[in-house]
């Protein structure tokens, strides 16, 4: 088992995915510990803080990479094992911003009401009671929430050279902002260009579905991914499994045709792994399926669909890598 470190430098984090040189070169199979600052660069440290004053837009959302996957070509699939995710600071950070979130006027939904106070929140959080502590800004109100760490931000480089700024999901991934990419779960991508080069940040001590308020529990990150390379597998877009789940995404406005990508992308995936054909595929996702939102704020929307895995029977996806990935995240552990 070959495990790599990768701590980047202040001048080294990212703020695209596409035309930079990676960071790291990795081979299928090894594991990355890699460290993530949190969505404002660690420049947020009070609630008297003012995001939109200490951060310039251009630098939000910082991500650790590239990471340069050897051998990996395009048409080929990523598969992205997440080992472990743990908040790297005692503090995690939450805000509403004007202009911004899924419950407030935007420049591109016109309102009359006044925009939204900048308003921060700042997170105690306890790593062995595995909690996080909520304290409501005007009231005594004070409630612990359990930790469920993710990566808002996991992408590649898109294809034909485009660079792409983070904040925006799509077929490479990126900022998706899905809870289901938390330890445990594999993540697929589209491999667009040599090396696949993919990044990672965005941490989030736990979001609700959508991410209604625009942030979630903003933190930074040590974590450990596992990962593979699956030849000519790409999928047309990301993709997840956890081992109760398939799950499909789609990030696109409008919202219902992210909900239609991330459905037909599961309706096909069902078909693939059963033998059905589209329509009988269509009825059971129909009955069975899940439709979490992921985001309903950013510059594209990201809908997942999830099916049980039970109800595709002994199929493994992509021959069974998730369970490979699972086993050697359970040896990293173990040795550790």
């Amino acid at each position: 088992m070959t495990v790599h470190r990768l701590a980047p430098l202040p001048d080294q984090y990212s703020y695209v995915f596409g035309g930079r040189e990676p960071l790291l070169s990795v081979a299928p199979g090894d594991l990355v510990e890699v460290s993530t600052e949190d969505c404002f660069g660690g420049r947020v440290t009070s609630p008297n803080d003012r995001p939109s004053e200490v951060v310039p837009f251009a630098e939000l959302n910082p991500v650790s990479g590239p990471i340069e996957v050897r051998g990996a070509e395009p048409g080929d699939m990523l598969a992205v094992h997440f080992v472990s995710i743990v908040p790297a600071r005692p503090q995690a950070i939450s805000c509403t911003f004007p202009f911004f979130g899924a419950l407030t006027s935007t420049h591109e939904t016109a309102m009359l009401g006044a925009p939204l106070e900048e308003r921060v929140w700042f997170y105690d959080i306890d790593l062995k009671a595995w909690t996080a502590t909520f304290s409501a800004r005007n009231s005594d109100y004070r409630i612990d929430l359990p930790l469920d760490p993710m990566h808002g931000t996991v992408g590649v480089a898109p294809a034909s050279g485009e660079v792409r700024l983070v904040v925006t999901p799509s077929t490479h991934g990126g900022n998706m902002d899905t809870p289901e990419v938390r330890a445990g779960t594999t993540l697929y991508l589209p491999v667009n260009v040599a090396g696949a080069m993919l990044s990672l940040g965005d941490g989030h001590a736990r979001q609700g579905e959508g991410e209604v308020c625009g942030t979630g529990l903003e933190s930074a990150m040590n974590s450990v991914i596992a990962i593979d390379l699956i030849k000519g597998g790409a999928p047309a877009w990301p993709r997840l499994e956890s081992d109760e789940f398939l799950m499909t995404t789609g990030s696109v406005r409008p919202l219902e045709d992210a909900f239609r990508i991330s459905q037909k992308e599961l309706v096909d995936w069902t078909s693939d792994l059963t033998g059905m054909d589209a329509l009988d595929s269509y009825q059971l996702v129909s009955q069975l399926g899940l439709a979490p939102a992921a985001n309903v704020c950013d510059p594209n929307y990201t809908m997942v669909a999830k099916l049980p895995k039970w109800s595709v029977g002994t199929a493994q996806a992509y021959g069974g890598v998730h369970a490979r990935l699972r086993a050697s995240a359970h040896d990293y552990l173990q040795s550790r």
